[in-house]
């Protein structure tokens, strides 16, 4: 990489699934000191790959953006990073709708207390903010960054919400925002209720994988590896007041990933699966389009979803002991 100089990061919401990830990465590039913070405390290797490391050069803080607010404040302050780069969300789609009032909390109104503290320092060279292509709802072909707004979900709105927010104070602070947004990131370390590792586990159990609206619906996966070069890449060369989507190539219908999946394990699709109906809220197909960061940052996705999934196989049988320990529903904490 180019240049020497040490780096101090803050990654907020590091115990989560894509912050995870990224440390992971950060801590492949020795400039780098890295404070993580989530409310969560730390997991085991099955969830969180950075603890491969064992880095003197990361340090974690457990807080809560709801309950912990001042702390982290504190910390941020004695920390003093060059960059920060927030993961931190109440993330799940679904169960939004149950507790939609959790979901603006986290996600637009503790937000707000935190860009209000960070807004004008003069250390912090950018500040990247974690979105989703949810925000931009129902959508017909393919998707640009200055698409309106359109949320169909509690998630997606209290989203949307916190993108407006910041864009309002990137416009009277000289506050270093950088947005990205990606597709649906999968990979291994992923939360196990997900679709993809959902799918090898239940395949090992012998249990039925369900299809909502026979999964016909396309998603754009996304190899988490690549989501966290490019925001790494945005992070260090990303223009202030920008947004940049991640992507891959092409979609897939969720189908066609689930049989894949069984292919690899030595199945068939009729064999491991059974149609359900749809979720409420799902959107159709569309394809947000990257060519602003292939273009300005350089960036490209280099896994393919044949080899992805073969990462969350093994992934899945090397940690099967611990797996069959662990819940496989989403387990909502507020």
């Amino acid at each position: 990489m180019a240049g020497t100089a040490a780096r101090k990061i803050a990654v907020l919401g590091s115990n989560s699934f894509s912050g995870s990830d990224f440390v992971d990465l950060l801590l492949e590039d020795e400039r780098n000191t890295i404070l993580g913070v989530s409310r969560s405390p730390e997991k085991s290797e099955l969830f969180l790959p950075y603890l491969r490391h064992k880095s003197g050069r990361y340090r974690f803080e457990q807080a809560d953006f709801n309950r912990d607010m001042d702390r982290l404040l504190t910390t941020l302050d004695d920390f003093a990073p060059d960059y920060i780069v927030n993961f931190a969300a109440q993330s799940e789609v679904a169960p939004s709708w149950e507790h939609p009032d959790h979901w603006f909390e986290t996600n637009t109104v503790a937000l707000a207390r935190l860009i209000n503290h960070i807004k004008a320092r003069p250390n912090l060279k950018r500040y990247v903010h974690i979105s989703s292509p949810e925000v931009y709802g129902p959508c017909e072909g393919t998707v640009l960054e200055d698409a309106p707004y359109n949320p169909s979900t509690p998630y997606a709105a209290s989203k949307a919400a916190a993108d407006l927010l910041l864009l309002a104070f990137s416009k009277n602070f000289p506050f270093p925002l950088v947005t990205v947004r990606a597709t649906n990131v999968y990979g291994a370390h992923q939360q196990l209720f997900k679709i993809i590792p959902r799918s090898a586990i239940n395949i090992k159990l012998g249990k039925k994988i369900e299809l909502h609206g026979g999964g016909v619906a396309v998603k754009s996966y996304i190899h988490i590896r690549d989501v966290s070069r490019g925001e790494l890449a945005a992070m260090e060369r990303g223009r202030v007041g920008e947004i940049y989507h991640f992507s891959p190539d092409r979609g897939y219908e969720v189908r066609e990933v689930v049989s894949e999946i069984a292919q690899q394990m030595g199945f068939t699709l009729p064999e491991v699966s059974v149609n359900v109906a749809e979720r409420l809220g799902q959107d159709k197909a569309y394809v947000i389009d990257s060519t602003k960061a292939r273009t300005e940052l350089g960036w490209a996705p280099i896994v393919s979803l044949q080899e992805g999934l073969r990462g969350v196989i093994e992934w899945v049988d090397r940690f099967w002991t611990q797996i069959q320990r662990e819940p496989l529903d989403y387990v909502h904490k507020a």
